[in-house]
């Protein structure tokens, strides 16, 4: 065992003698010594019930056999974050908690680990470091929140407030029902109920099998969800034993049935960053050229919050996961037959007696749209791509005309918002929000909420080098590379250029002779960094760009 080396022979004596001091017995010294990594935290829903979880965990490694230490990793809710400055720091912590699991599962040699995470930066950030640690390891995703009830209406966090607030300042609803609809939005512990980034992320690790089946949709507050828990505390001993490793795992076929499933799903954009980030922890050839081929094979068979009414729970409902790849699999011929840390092949999930409800997931033959839910477009203004997710953008609005109105941050273009100086025919573009301007890519859902709250979502265009929350909706734009403190075009568009989006097409254009963009980019200098110090500033440093996954490996 890998703890060998710190407990066994003479002169690991006191290292023994520290692990007796937390409690460890002398029967128990000897056992595999196996990490839960937890995110629990009171400050974040989606994490704020993951107590009894850890105890589901713990007792489910000692009845396998092993000793389970539980350690902290950091959480943050990028609702909470969105909107302010905190947000800078929700993209950065998805590596620093990559590098936070490696710490410790490497000064401490554990045998294994059980990843404890639920929501947007948190998840991607645990597989990066089992892809870096390469030791057995079983990802448990606490689940979705039930969905929000105000006046007998379904509510989501995104429909009931962010969106909300755009009602409320174009008069349609009155102060008293937005009180109302803040309160009851968020009944309780779990990733919040759309296909959001967090939910999309659990769906993709349940896919690319580093979850037991069925985790993905299971509530945060389930019983099912207790028993998943416990269930993976007792197979990580059995993956340690058999030494069953995560580059067995995450190869090139599952990171690409995991790109299948989002393009079905109509996932957060999100992903796109995150897959890419643990294709290069696994040393895996992933690149957008990935998504670009799969996005014309793939239709959207499912559409959730924020682009319809159902929620996680409806999908949940439906068959999960198990139910989607039962639906994909032999009927999209680029699926592949990985196995997961269950055992399963995709092919024994997909001929295993499922529900699945055809309502929610729709058959292969009668998707929701023959338009995947993501795509990856390209023009002057994007040389190295964009994306968008088309699952939120409305048929008439897929070929797009406007004029550019520019911002050099989020907050800028949120007060023009508010102001009411956005109208139909508009392009927002918001720059200096990428890997480096932001830094941090900052999430754009409260001017893309804003936009749909005061009725313009149809009418008016947002492009951006940050990126969007899950929870966007609208033809909304993102991850524009290179982005403007790279030299980008996007950093040399005027107020009044217009710009060409053609998502059929793949094209973002902007609708200026080459030559003036040529003399633009020559006098062209961007903002100097918004961050002088701290882990932003480092990070700013050695971030790459959105196409490669926005990762700092050096």
């Amino acid at each position: 065992m890998r703890s060998d080396e710190i407990k066994q022979g003479i002169q690991r004596t006191p290292h023994r003698s520290l692990l007796y001091g937390t409690g460890v017995s002398e029967q128990q010294i000897n056992k595999r010594f196996i990490g839960i990594a937890s995110s629990f935290t009171d400050l974040v829903p989606g994490h704020c019930g993951m107590r009894d979880l850890e105890r589901q965990i713990e007792k489910g490694i000692h009845t396998g056999g092993g000793q389970a230490f539980i350690f902290g990793v950091p959480a943050i809710c990028d609702g909470i974050a969105m909107g302010h400055s905190g947000m800078s720091y929700s993209l950065p912590s998805r590596d620093l908690i990559a590098d936070c699991v490696e710490s410790v599962a490497m000064a401490h040699k554990l045998d294994g680990l059980v990843l404890l995470t639920n929501c947007d930066k948190i998840t991607p950030g645990m597989i990066m470091a089992a892809a870096r640690l390469d030791i057995p390891c079983i990802v448990v995703t606490v689940g979705p929140m039930a969905d929000g009830k105000c006046h007998n209406n379904t509510l989501t966090m995104v429909r009931g407030t962010f969106e909300a607030v755009g009602k409320f300042t174009s008069g349609e609803i009155d102060e008293k029902m937005l009180k109302e609809m803040e309160i009851t939005s968020c009944p309780g512990a779990g990733a919040c109920q759309g296909l959001y980034t967090a939910n999309t992320m659990a769906c993709l690790t349940e896919v690319m099998g580093m979850s037991l089946p069925g985790c993905a949709t299971s509530s945060a507050v389930s019983a099912k969800t207790k028993r998943i828990a416990f269930d993976s505390g007792v197979l990580i001993n059995e993956l340690i034993e058999k030494d069953i490793r995560p580059s067995s795992i995450l190869t090139r076929d599952a990171i690409r049935n995991a790109i299948i499933v989002d393009l079905a799903l109509g996932g957060s954009t999100n992903s796109i960053l995150h897959l890419l980030a643990i294709a290069n922890e696994a040393g895996v050839d992933i690149t957008l050229k990935d998504f670009e081929e799969l996005s014309f094979k793939v239709p959207q068979i499912i559409k959730l919050d924020p682009s319809a009414a159902k929620t996680m729970t409806d999908l949940d409902n439906a068959g999960g996961i198990p139910a989607v790849l039962k639906t994909i699999y032999g009927n999209v011929p680029e699926m592949k037959d990985t196995k997961g840390i269950s055992g399963m092949k995709i092919s024994e999930i997909a001929a295993a007696n499922i529900w699945c409800d055809n309502e929610v997931i729709r058959p292969i033959s009668d998707p929701v749209t023959s338009n995947p839910g993501l795509a990856v477009l390209h023009g002057n203004i994007a040389p190295n791509g964009a994306v968008v997710k088309i699952s939120g953008v409305e048929k008439e609005c897929l070929e797009f005309t406007g004029k550019a109105k520019t911002f050099d941050s989020e907050e800028a273009a949120m007060q023009a918002i508010m102001d009411d100086k956005i109208v139909a025919g508009d392009v927002v573009v918001i720059r200096y929000e990428g890997p480096k301007g932001g830094p941090g890519m900052r999430e754009m859902l409260s001017p893309t909420s804003a936009i749909v709250g005061k009725g313009l979502g149809k009418k008016v265009a947002l492009i951006t080098d940050g990126r969007f929350s899950g929870g966007t909706r609208g033809l909304c734009i993102g991850h524009i590379c290179p982005e403007a403190p790279a030299g980008g075009v996007i950093g040399v568009i005027k107020d009044g250029d217009e710009i060409y989006i053609n998502i059929p097409k793949r094209e973002l254009t902007l609708k200026v002779d080459e030559k003036e963009i040529e003399e633009r980019l020559k006098t062209f200098k961007p903002l100097p960094s918004k961050v002088k110090k701290g882990y932003l500033k480092r990070y700013s440093t050695v971030v790459s760009s959105a196409e490669k996954g926005a990762i700092t490996s050096i």
